[in-house]
């Protein structure tokens, strides 16, 4: 008997994985922590939390329908003082370094608040709308399976490793991928 596989159902578990482990490995960290960068070419915590929990809101939200994202409904580019468009693709690492985040619990919700949003609504996605195309900066045009796939769950989980070092280097605990 032959098995089949709900591609949406997949996109969504990852993704939901990605997010669960991204709140566990920063909703424990302490400001100074949250800032700990592993080396002067390397992102902070915080930044890496936030662009991973930013990339999943804005493509699922902007990119694929044109609706607001979690981010500007909470209004977090204000009471945070982060940028209110971008989430870090691209940005100077210089820029990168000065951006100041809030405690390891405030980017644990929002990042929850993200997982909330947008895992039931890929879990909802049928194939026909997952072959549709979109253009995004700075990968250009791509399938929306492809978008979820590549942008948000294999790019997040490589920055949920480079949080997954930072905590070792700091003593903290692993995060048992």
């Amino acid at each position: 008997m032959a098995e089949t596989v709900n591609a949406a159902e997949l996109l969504a578990g990852f993704t939901d994985r990605l997010l669960r482990m991204t709140v566990t490995a920063v909703e424990d960290l302490s400001p100074d922590e949250v800032h700990y960068r592993t080396h002067e070419r390397m992102n902070c915590i915080g930044f890496d939390v936030w662009h991973i929990g930013r990339t999943a809101d804005n493509l699922i939200h902007f990119a694929f329908e044109r609706e607001q994202p979690v981010w500007l409904a909470q209004g977090l580019n204000d009471a945070w003082g982060l940028p209110k468009i971008d989430q870090g693709t691209g940005m100077p690492q210089e820029e990168a370094a000065e951006l100041r985040f809030p405690s390891g619990t405030a980017l644990a919700q929002y990042t929850r608040d993200v997982q909330s949003a947008i895992v039931p609504r890929i879990r909802a996605m049928n194939d026909e709308y997952l072959l549709e195309t979109t253009t995004i900066r700075p990968q250009g045009e791509m399938s929306k399976w492809e978008i979820i796939g590549q942008v948000i769950i294999n790019h997040g989980n490589n920055h949920l490793g480079q949080i997954g070092l930072s905590r070792t280097l700091q003593d903290r605990e692993g995060l048992g991928f």
